[in-house]
């Protein structure tokens, strides 16, 4: 558990990520005819702002380097604090890692909600450069503006991540001698919304593919016989290959059961199919024509129109044998169904998890 190294950089893609809705702001200053005379864009560093008032204090003159000049920005990352009000589940979900490799299929825990402070500081010599450069953020935050990070990279996990405005303070400093540079200072302080994740299994072990339930004839299985054995696979309800099956030549109205294919060598009695956003079970065929089921999968009938694509929701439908076909491809928070299969023994022998075999 701890001491199990992982680092999905995360923390560090959100500190980039905010830097970056700042690094294209510049102002401009122009002549009274209207006349540009000068722009610039407006350096931005990560780091506290005390620190670049200091270098300003020490070297008061504007013949030093460019970095201690105003105006300039800079952020830095302040708190860390997690956020029950979005807590998840804490069971496991997977996504599938390669598709072209049905094998490789990655295992992890849902994250953790963390709350991510940014103060980002502007430091100004005019109230026109000020003013410039609020005008330039405060109008994407309503309070909140949305970033797309790829938090973890080996499960190509992207999220969409808030930064929400939590407030703004504006200083003027009126006093000292006429010696001391003028800093006009604005302080807006920002919480992203941020997922952390934990370490990023290998190897799909341990992910629940097949649901085995054994029934005994008494509650006493030392001496009661095994009868009756449910087992059940996850069936896809959708097409994940796209293998553009057939297609329908005929329009198929929402009360027509009779579908007339291209081609109906490639289906089955009991496939399952898809027809636009509609799922079918084929009853039973006939040439080319099938006779199907419409609307299952909890899917809507509707009508569709001459040509249109099926696809098979391919699988072995044998709840005995590995997932094939579009269900070993369910991905990840996806809705599915159930290849169920009921076996009858006259033996004693029970199912044993760890060794995959009947004992």
């Amino acid at each position: 558990m701890l001491g199990q190294y992982f680092y999905h950089e995360i923390l560090r893609k959100t500190v980039i990520g905010f830097g970056t809705l700042f690094n294209g702001i510049e102002i401009r200053h122009d002549a009274d005819d209207g006349a540009s005379v000068s722009r610039m864009k407006v350096p931005l560093a990560y780091g506290p702002m005390q620190k670049f008032l200091a270098k300003i204090e020490q070297q008061p003159t504007l013949k030093g380097r460019p970095a201690i000049t105003l105006p300039r920005m800079s952020f830095e990352m302040t708190t860390l604090n997690y956020d029950p009000s979005r807590k998840a589940s804490i069971t496991q979900t997977f996504r599938s890692y390669n598709t072209g490799n049905l094998n490789d299929t990655k295992k992890v825990f849902m994250p953790v909600p963390y709350n991510v402070g940014f103060m980002l500081s502007i430091a100004t010599k005019l109230n026109d450069d000020m003013l410039q450069i609020m005008e330039q953020i405060l109008p994407y935050f309503q309070p909140g503006l949305s970033i797309t990070l790829n938090l973890v990279s080996s499960i190509n996990e992207k999220r969409d991540i808030p930064i929400v405005l939590e407030s703004i303070n504006m200083s003027d400093d009126y006093e000292g001698s006429f010696d001391n540079r003028r800093a006009m200072i604005s302080t807006l302080q920002f919480t992203a919304k941020v997922y952390l994740f934990g370490a990023v299994a290998d190897n799909p072990d341990g992910l629940i593919k097949r649901v085995n339930v054994d029934y005994f004839t008494d509650t006493n299985k030392v001496v009661a016989k095994r009868e009756q054995r449910y087992s059940a696979t996850p069936r896809a309800v959708k097409d994940y290959n796209d293998d553009n099956t057939t297609a329908i030549n005929k329009p198929l109205a929402a009360e027509q059961t009779i579908v007339s294919v291209n081609s109906a060598s490639n289906f089955t009695v009991d496939d399952y199919i898809r027809l636009g956003e509609e799922n079918l079970q084929i009853r039973s065929i006939s040439g080319n024509e099938l006779t199907v089921y419409r609307g299952v999968d909890g899917t809507t009938v509707s009508d569709h129109a001459d040509g249109s694509v099926i696809d098979i929701l391919s699988g072995s439908r044998d709840a005995t044998l590995p997932l094939s076909g579009d269900d070993a491809l369910i991905a990840s928070g996806d809705d599915f169904g159930f290849n169920e299969m009921s076996s009858f023994y006259e033996d004693f022998k029970q199912y044993s998890p760890s060794q995959q075999k009947d004992v």
